[in-house]
């Protein structure tokens, strides 16, 4: 008998990794997994949520727990097919309905290496039934693909010709009516343990396969609009982000980086990081002073003093102009209160070492 589940572990992936359908994986719900994955935790979260009231009966289906099992033998002899549920076909209309939107929107629009793959459009309703079987055959439910995708093949032209502008929305509410009224039946067995080799491969499988959709949209047909309206391909703002001057600079940044860190060690380089990051507001208080980082501290006061004495809030009658100038003013003051602070802290310290 397979090792049974933990509610308490359950929660805590459903915590850890919930979006991602982590949980459904420890209870062997593989298909439910990826449906989460493949939604952003269930629809943006939503299936994530209700999963949170639902798992202690996941655990208990998964292990075949003997209350759980009374009951679910009563709603076989009460219902001879599993009765209608708002939620779960909504869920298979969403789910047809994203699915064939990413295949959608996946195919090039325009042609590659001379080939037109614009007909594999009349493809559509694979991805539909797909989406409608998926959310069908979770949990104690199942049932053939063959309705839901013959329905959505049978319906999609006369849909097309009565409203070109829904004929997909429709498509996915008729595969869904076709899997609910034709197809579904009970479960009436929990999935059988199979080997985690063969569990991986298949997710991986279908991981590939849905981001390679993804992929495929983003590099053939995405566009990006820029600061003055204007459209420019995915691909082309990709190609010329890696020679942009901004990309070579950061690139150039980089190879110095490591460079450095080969000859002095990351210790030296996490040193520099946080010397960079001007902890201590030092760097801007010199920028604020207009100062540079050798200034000496009679420097520093003389141009704290004339700065006070340019931007100081009562030689200004405007109300907003003296607001302004009394943000300056204040921020003058504290640029000279950190460069005064380090160089006292400095000469204390280095007055120290040298007693």
């Amino acid at each position: 008998m397979a090792e049974a589940k933990s509610v308490l572990v359950t929660y805590v992936l459903w915590l850890l990794g919930g979006w991602f359908g982590l949980h459904h994986l420890y209870l062997r719900r593989d298909l439910q997994a990826f449906l989460t994955w493949s939604t952003v935790g269930g629809y943006f979260g939503v299936g994530w949520l209700r999963d949170l009231v639902r798992i202690p009966e996941y655990v208990a289906d998964c292990n075949e727990d003997e209350q759980y099992m009374k009951k679910f033998i009563e709603r076989l002899k009460t219902n001879e097919k599993p009765p209608f549920s708002s939620i779960r076909f909504m869920s298979s209309v969403l789910v047809s309905y994203i699915w064939s939107s990413i295949f959608w929107m996946a195919i090039p629009e325009d042609e590659v290496f001379g080939i037109n793959f614009r007909p594999l459009l009349y493809l559509t309703p694979i991805p539909c039934a797909l989406g409608v079987w998926a959310v069908g055959n979770v949990g104690r439910e199942q049932g053939s693909i063959w309705w839901p995708l013959g329905i959505a093949f049978a319906t999609t032209p006369v849909l097309w010709m009565w409203d070109d502008s829904n004929w997909f929305t429709a498509m996915t509410f008729c595969s869904a009516f076709a899997f609910d009224a034709l197809a579904k039946q009970w479960k009436r067995t929990y999935p059988k343990k199979s080997s985690t080799k063969k569990r991986v491969l298949v997710l991986s499988v279908c991981v590939v396969l849905y981001l390679g959709l993804f992929s495929s949209y983003l590099y053939f047909n995405a566009k990006l609009t820029d600061s003055e309206g204007d459209e420019v391909k995915f691909q082309d703002a990709v190609n010329h982000f890696f020679t942009s001057p901004w990309w070579v600079d950061l690139k150039q940044s980089l190879v110095d980086t490591w460079t450095f860190a080969q000859h002095h060690g990351w210790a030296e380089v996490w040193k520099q990081i946080i010397d960079l990051s001007d902890p201590h507001g030092e760097i801007n208080a010199h920028k604020v002073l207009g100062v540079g980082q050798t200034a000496t501290q009679s420097e520093i006061t003389a141009k704290w003093r004339a700065l006070s004495k340019e931007f100081h809030p009562d030689k200004v009658k405007d109300e907003n102009e003296r607001r302004k100038a009394q943000e300056r003013f204040m921020e003058i003051q504290q640029a000279y209160e950190v460069l005064s602070k380090m160089r006292s802290k400095r000469t204390a310290k280095n007055k120290k070492s040298v007693d």
